[in-house]
């Protein structure tokens, strides 16, 4: 399945000119999917109509596929049936996001609606709701699975927790859909901002490493900036992570050559299937630089986790092999060239047997 990223607006919090400018600079950075609200629509439903109607026309027209969220309350409030979905279909939506669920049968019932609207999930919850709806038949490839984000700090899931949950819906093979957070960006749903993310321990990370981790997970195809409007040097940064493959970013030690230099960005590596716990071992690397000298050099100190090192003339067959270290050595027949920037050391952890990964120079 093809992994998207998305962005996020409020209408009833913005104006439509900065929702254009903010859809116009996503567009052009390769983002196409939006989340919009609705969950604070307090007008009438002409008046609703007409305030979403343009901004999510002029969003389709830029390639965005958009998703409304909606609530009971905003069914009531704009004497909408469950049993006619034209009015979001009038919008330009391409589905909507059911903030709160029903017993089942109701959510199996409406992906068969006659507009074609997909029909999206609140994921972050641990139950068998999705196993429940799917006993009723559902119309699966109009059926996704959407994430909360959480306005307070603290409240965001446990990693644990958003695991469990994302696994209830990826075995199924739906698409999925989760929430990181901007640094800068003010616009949410509520009065409350301290960023809007999934998952509490994304709060404080840089944007473009909250997004490197829920791809690597596996478990998220879409990755949807909560909170608007996120600056254009993050929209950027996003822009360049690479959604299919862990990519890494590394300090690079001054006193490397070009060879050493050349091994850690300009190849693509792969862990070896049979793994160490002490290593993570790019192996075919060695095998295209068999022949390129490496002299020694920076291996006086132990080696730290996250350290990136490569063999030098001193090791034999592993001469230019690449390696990550994951426990502290010392080992005078390998060279440190470099180490994993810190807040990206964690994300090791997802390199499993036989990955792919990338690594970018800082």
């Amino acid at each position: 399945m093809k992994r998207r990223l998305g962005i996020s607006i409020y209408p009833d919090h913005s104006n439509i000119e900065a929702d254009m400018a903010y859809l116009d600079t996503a567009s052009h950075l390769g983002f196409s999917r939006l989340f919009a609200s609705m969950l604070e629509v307090s007008g009438s439903k002409e008046e609703t109509a007409a305030k979403f109607k343009t901004i999510l026309k002029y969003a389709k027209d830029k390639g965005f596929e958009v998703i409304l969220d909606v609530a009971p309350n905003i069914f009531e409030q704009l004497q909408i049936s469950y049993d006619d979905l034209s009015f979001f279909k009038e919008l330009h939506a391409d589905g909507i996001r059911l903030d709160v669920g029903f017993d089942g049968n109701k959510e199996a019932l409406l992906t068969y609606n006659e507009y074609g609207l997909i029909i999206e999930l609140n994921m972050s919850n641990d139950v068998a709701y999705l196993d429940n709806i799917l006993t009723y038949q559902a119309n699966k490839p109009f059926l996704y699975g959407c994430h909360n984000f959480y306005p307070q700090s603290g409240t965001g899931l446990d990693y644990d927790f958003f695991v469990n949950c994302s696994k209830r819906f990826k075995r199924h093979g739906l698409r999925t859909a989760a929430f990181i957070t901007s640094s800068t960006a003010t616009l949410g749903p509520w009065n409350i901002n301290d960023g809007l993310p999934t998952l509490e321990l994304h709060r404080s990370l840089p944007i473009d490493v909250q997004a490197k981790h829920l791809f690597a997970t596996g478990l998220i195809d879409d990755v949807i900036i909560g909170n608007a409007y996120a600056s254009d040097e993050e929209l950027e940064s996003l822009s360049k992570v690479n959604r299919y493959q862990l990519s890494l970013r590394v300090d690079v030690n001054e006193r490397n050559n070009e060879v050493e230099n050349d091994i850690i960005t300009h190849n693509q590596h792969q862990r070896r299937g049979d793994i160490s716990s002490s290593l993570i071992r790019s192996t075919e690397v060695r095998k295209k630089y068999a022949h390129s000298p490496n002299s020694l050099h920076s291996n006086e100190d132990p080696f730290q986790f996250g350290d990136v090192v490569i063999g030098n003339d001193c090791f034999g067959k592993y001469k230019n092999e690449l390696q990550i270290v994951l426990q502290p050595h010392t080992d005078p027949r390998k060279n440190k060239v470099g180490q994993i920037l810190e807040e990206e050391k964690f994300l090791l952890k997802y390199i499993s047997p036989w990955s792919k990964f990338r690594l970018e120079k800082l």
